[in-house]
């Protein structure tokens, strides 16, 4: 496969002077390609085959251990001005940028295949879609590629037509972590990613492209590039409301995106449908609306908890054609990791002998990679080139105290305040402490391609005349009592707060005023069949007046540290909230819709 797009030619013939690889290959995406490639890493030792009867064409890879996630610490923001890539985004100034990524390519692909992978993200023919090209040495990266995006011919066409696309370069390099860089360049709309094969740092049309460079162009071109779900929530009536939400990185927004209902709800006939379980692009449509699309076409989920009862959808599509990394494996082949069941593996993360005093049998962050066309739950809307009309955005995190089971914004600013303010425990989709709270506005604080104090000013601009924007709630499955227990069961019980807030989108339940925002009573959610004591449902909905005067105050030195970027809206309605919370304001005493 060749291209008639002059650019891209001169810039593959570039890249090739300058990588040195053996031979270069062109990506067309077909079925035989993928069989060709999957047999070459299992001649070379890169996958291995499972158990063929129980998973069929499934395979796992595993990583070097020192290559298993993103590596935010070496994560750049390269504009031409450094305040532009802002505090929240390590910078490095594009020359010196590109002169020490031109050193690490320099001959890194001799003896090796240079892969041309043309890609949309987001269904061929949506507008609100946009296409790269990532060249990478990496069959695995192609394999996946393939998976998490509409790859090759199809999208080689699109960029033909339209002239335009990110240009992504990948080498694994040595996998050494002393020579591993990510580089993005906004204003050159390319990323240089060198010395990881790991999904985050490898396949940039995911966080890259579709998080980091889409930020950019979305700020431009006046539209969203979230780190969301979307998620269609159909009441027994049959009407669907669609939902984003942002979570950080395995806080459960895949068991949220596919999400089972309840017993007691399942029977009455509500339905749940999965759009997307990571990022979502939301452009304003003709009728004020937000109307989204999931640019990816596959799942990179996190293995570790999912089970027949925390996501049964999500396993049910892991029986065939799935990619596993870095899970554990049983005496008959088998993949399998921690909170799957009561099994017991025999080979662990590494290919080694599983033993339990050397730590979990599957690492933390150990992913499967799964075409979205096997989801049980994958809405019949997923592919629709217009995307889906947005109801309701959600903000959560993981907050053992102080953040109430839900809670709405009282209007478009104080919801951006809610999802700038957003903070979170980390996990082990990072490097670094797992278990630290953090602030992780918008869940996108590896993510924003730019200046967070713009990024807010960015959100706060689509509250403009003509706009019938979402409402905005914020949410928290993982408060906890004093004993260190969740106060809320979580996973399929999560439709009850769902409903609530799909019934405030309709005017149709009530909330109650308060300084931190509109939540409900316990008589305004659907609580039958539901197992939670009074006691931790007047905990999950208890306001903690002390504590949110010094998370308020606290919040002060996080917004002070964007500078004059940072919208005076924002801690205007900061300061109001202080001042409702010391009793020197009253809320207003609203209980309708």
């Amino acid at each position: 496969m060749t291209t008639t797009h002059a650019a891209l030619s001169r810039w593959v013939d570039q890249v090739a002077g300058l990588t040195c690889p053996d031979r270069i290959h062109w990506c067309d995406g077909s079925p035989g390609e993928y069989d060709a490639l999957l047999a070459q890493m299992l001649a070379s030792g890169e996958l291995h085959p499972l158990e063929g009867r129980s998973h069929p064409n499934c395979y796992l890879h595993r990583s070097h251990p020192d290559d298993v996630a993103r590596v935010e610490h070496l994560t750049y923001i390269c504009t031409s001005q450094r305040e532009d890539a802002g505090p929240n985004n390590l910078w490095m100034d594009p020359t010196e940028a590109h002169r020490r990524m031109d050193a690490l390519y320099a001959g890194c692909m001799r003896g090796r295949t240079l892969y041309v992978i043309p890609y949309c993200m987001g269904p061929i023919e949506s507008p609100l879609a946009r296409c790269g090209v990532e060249i990478t040495d990496s069959a695995y990266v192609v394999a996946n590629m393939r998976i998490m995006t509409r790859m090759g011919s199809a999208a080689l066409r699109r960029i033909e037509r339209e002239g335009t696309f990110i240009r992504g370069l990948h080498s694994t390099g040595e996998l050494d972590p002393e020579r591993r860089f990510i580089m993005h360049f906004p204003e050159e709309l390319s990323i240089q990613s060198y010395g990881s094969g790991y999904g985050g740092n490898a396949l940039l049309g995911k966080k890259c492209h579709a998080l980091r460079i889409a930020s950019w162009q979305a700020r431009n071109e006046g539209w969203l590039a979230e780190h969301m779900l979307i998620v269609g929530v159909q009441e027994p009536s049959g009407r669907t409301h669609y939902v984003a939400a942002a979570f950080p990185s395995a806080c459960g927004k895949t068991n949220l995106a596919m999400l089972v209902p309840p017993e007691p709800m399942l029977k009455a006939g509500w339905k749940v449908w999965t759009v997307g379980d990571d990022i979502c692009w939301m452009r304003p449509g003709p009728d004020g609306r937000l109307w989204a699309i999931n640019p990816e076409a596959g799942f990179f989920g996190v293995a570790p908890g999912t089970s027949s009862r925390t996501n049964p959808n999500a396993l049910a599509m892991l029986h065939r054609d799935v990619i596993f990394t870095n899970v554990a494996v049983t005496a008959d082949g088998q993949p399998w990791w921690e909170g799957l069941d009561a099994r017991k593996p025999t080979l662990d993360w590494r290919g080694q002998a599983f033993d339990p005093a050397c730590g979990p049998a599957a690492h933390p962050n150990a992913r499967f990679t799964v075409s979205a066309r096997h989801c049980p739950s994958l809405s019949p809307q997923a592919e629709g080139a217009s995307g889906v009309p947005i109801s309701a955005i959600i903000f959560g995190g993981r907050r053992a105290n102080l953040v109430p089971l839900v809670m709405e914004a009282r209007d478009w600013a104080h919801g951006v305040l809610m999802g700038a303010s957003m903070g979170s425990e980390t996990t082990a989709a990072a490097t670094g402490t797992v278990g630290v709270l953090r602030r992780d506005p918008m869940a996108m604080k590896p993510f924003c391609g730019y200046h967070f104090g713009d990024y807010f000013a960015h959100w706060l601009s689509f509250d403009r005349p003509g706009m019938r924007l979402p409402r905005i709630f914020h949410v928290n499955w993982f408060r906890k009592s004093d004993d260190g227990k969740f106060l809320w069961p979580g996973y399929a019980e999560n439709l009850r707060v769902l409903d609530w807030i799909v019934r405030r989108c309709d005017h149709r339940a009530e909330a109650h005023e308060t300084p931190v925002g509109l939540l409900p009573t316990t008589r305004d959610l659907d609580l039958r069949g539901l197992d939670v004591s009074p006691s931790h449902l007047s905990e999950l909905l208890r306001v903690d007046s002390a504590g949110w005067l010094r998370e308020l105050e606290q919040l002060a030195d996080d917004f002070e540290a964007f500078g004059d970027r940072m919208p005076e809206r924002l801690d205007k309605d900061r300061r109001a909230m202080i001042a409702m919370l010391r009793g020197e304001v009253a809320p207003a005493r609203r209980t309708a819709s």
